[in-house]
């Protein structure tokens, strides 16, 4: 068998870097490619997606006030305190804090949906009953939240006296239609 001469520390690095599989990728990388194949790839690339205009949204500040809750919303058994949130995004989303006004009765309370994007619920006092189609009733209390897929059936239960959720729905408008029982 032949010896082999010793090299140098720069030869052998020099070696293993001619070997190395980063180095053989970018060799690969700068050959010529075929011009036929430019085509292929030029024709599979599919055209960016056209962006949707966001419309211009402002900064949107709230401080609470008691007698910002008004009678004004879809529930006349609610009083709603509006977060100016539909007009600083241009409608693009609502939120509002919502006052159910005990005691409650089951019967005003109507099977519904909305005709929404997103809709979430979040308790910020008291306790809700809900009835969620899919879902069954649920207990809601402080601290919890929930979203209501777009157009899902529900209807509130019961509440305490002093129950105030936090909803926000996208977008700000949308048309609620009330079921038969």
């Amino acid at each position: 068998m032949a010896k082999q001469k010793p090299r140098s520390r720069a030869a052998a690095r020099t070696a293993a870097q001619k070997k190395s599989p980063a180095r053989e990728r970018a060799a690969a990388k700068s050959a010529p490619k075929s011009s036929a194949r430019k085509k292929l790839k030029a024709k599979a690339r599919a055209l960016p997606a056209a962006k949707r205009a966001r419309p211009k949204q402002r900064i949107a500040i709230s401080h609470h006030r008691d007698e910002d809750f008004k009678a004004d919303g879809l529930r006349s058994y609610a009083r709603y305190r509006d977060l100016g949130v539909a007009d600083a995004s241009a409608g693009v989303a609502r939120a509002h804090v919502i006052r159910l006004i005990g005691p409650c009765n089951p019967a005003v309370s109507k099977l519904h949906f909305h005709d929404v994007d997103f809709q979430t619920v979040y308790v910020l006092k008291g306790w809700v009953k809900t009835y969620l189609e899919g879902q069954g009733e649920s207990l809601m209390q402080q601290g919890s939240a929930w979203t209501q897929p777009p157009r899902i059936k529900h209807l509130i239960l019961d509440y305490s006296d002093d129950v105030e959720l936090l909803e926000v729905i996208l977008p700000a408008e949308f048309k609620t239609v009330e079921l038969a029982t």
